[in-house]
């Protein structure tokens, strides 16, 4: 394996990536997107200190989420030219400073100056999977994004309880001094443990790796239907996230932040789903795998759409949304990193640049319709975002049978 080369991580038997590097790099990648997600139960905190209204301050997942798809487009493709444990760490010292800036803020447009490149800098978390499938062996690589996909998921519905328990003790501004510091422990571990990534001889330059990802998309099919798919059902998971702190905050409900960061810890059920979806993937059924988890994320919407007078249906909805996106999510990106494994920091984040702007749409049009219409409007949103999905995977399963799917 390449990895044990550097003489930094002992090579497995048979070639396998060892169990140790696969959850290193799970917790590395959990704790680095971990940071756009903090803002969400924080909304309406920093609506309320920098004076900007609820159907407004969605703008600060948008441009989150915009940031992110600039590192995606600009920064993931730098993996398959350059080494990519120097592009990880400097991502990471960066995302220091970033974090630092937004929890000192003083202003709303250093506020969304702030996150735009704290979403910009993310993206070292797509740099991670990409490296982790390159590493593994192809008969595990459905299991190792999946592991590591399952340490992404719970950065991200932790970060919503962290951030609420932290908020009510200290402050929004908290969140991000702690998120600063963690960050900082996070490089100096991964300077300890990150192998070095040989870059073969003819990879290019910069800009041909950039305009190679429109053109691998545009020519793979699979690459453009699992990328659409990934836009839609991020579309109504945002959705559901950025405006669910809305209502919950506001009464008759008035829960604190840390209450609200609970409601994410029950997704944790989409997190243990990821590893299995990934080992469906190496086996062949991805397509399949897909299917029965669109119509899984479809019918979560109607135990959300409770939320007036359930919690407890709101809850189970929770678990359908989480382990239904995140299965999708692991077998979109399992099959698309095996169609090219050479290519696949640009395929990975080509693929996570649809992800993106799904989350940037979901986010601004859950929090002004839900001014609009409440949290029925909101149901209604992620629903037909989730039906897209679904009629999208069925008009095209037949079209993309042939390939390696």
């Amino acid at each position: 394996m390449p990895h044990g080369q550097d003489g930094r991580i002992a090579p497995a038997p048979e070639g396998r990536l060892p169990k140790t590097t696969i959850l290193i790099f799970a917790a590395a990648a959990g704790l680095s997107v971990a940071n756009i997600y903090y803002a969400q139960p924080l909304l309406d905190a920093m609506a309320r200190e920098f004076e900007i209204s609820p159907a407004a301050i969605g703008l600060v997942v948008t441009l989150t989420q915009i940031g992110y798809g600039l590192g995606l487009i600009f920064l993931v493709p730098l993996g398959d030219l350059v080494d990519r444990r120097r592009l990880i760490l400097g991502q990471g010292i960066l995302s220091v400073l970033a974090l630092v800036a937004v929890a000192t803020a003083q202003t709303g447009a250093i506020l969304f100056a702030g996150m735009a490149a704290v979403g910009l800098l993310a993206v070292v978390v797509q740099v991670l999977v990409a490296f982790a499938a390159t590493l593994a062996a192809p008969a595990e690589r459905g299991r190792v994004v999946g592991t590591v996909t399952s340490g992404i998921v719970i950065g991200i519905l932790a970060a919503r309880f962290a951030a609420g328990l932290l908020a009510d003790v200290g402050g929004w501004r908290a969140v991000y001094l702690v998120s600063a510091l963690l960050s900082l422990a996070l490089v100096v571990l991964l300077v300890r443990v990150l192998p070095r990534h040989r870059i073969p001889a003819g990879t290019g330059s910069y800009a041909a790796a950039l305009r190679s990802v429109p053109i691998l998309f545009l020519s793979e099919p699979v690459l453009l239907v699992r990328g659409v798919l990934g836009l839609l059902i991020f579309a109504s998971f945002s959705a559901f996230w950025t405006a669910l702190v809305l209502p919950l905050s506001a009464p008759p409900f008035s829960y604190s932040h840390s209450r609200i960061g609970l409601f994410g810890l029950v997704g944790l059920a989409g997190a243990m789903a990821a590893t299995g979806a990934g080992r469906l993937a190496d086996r062949g059924h991805g397509q399949w795998t897909t299917g029965a988890s669109l119509l899984l994320l479809l019918a979560s919407w109607v135990p959300i759409a409770l939320l007036p007078v359930s919690i407890p249906g709101l809850l189970f909805g929770v678990v359908l949304l989480d382990l239904a996106v995140q299965a999708v999510h692991v077998t979109n990106q399992s099959l698309i990193v095996a169609l090219r494994p050479e290519a696949s920091s640009r395929l990975i984040g080509g693929y996570m640049v649809f992800y993106s702007v799904g989350s940037a749409l979901g986010a601004a049009a859950a929090t002004a319709i839900h001014a609009r219409a409440g949290w029925p409007g909101v149901s209604v949103l992620g629903a037909t975002f989730s039906a897209a999905a679904l009629l999208t995977w069925a008009l095209t399963v037949r079209s993309v049978r042939t390939c390696r799917t």
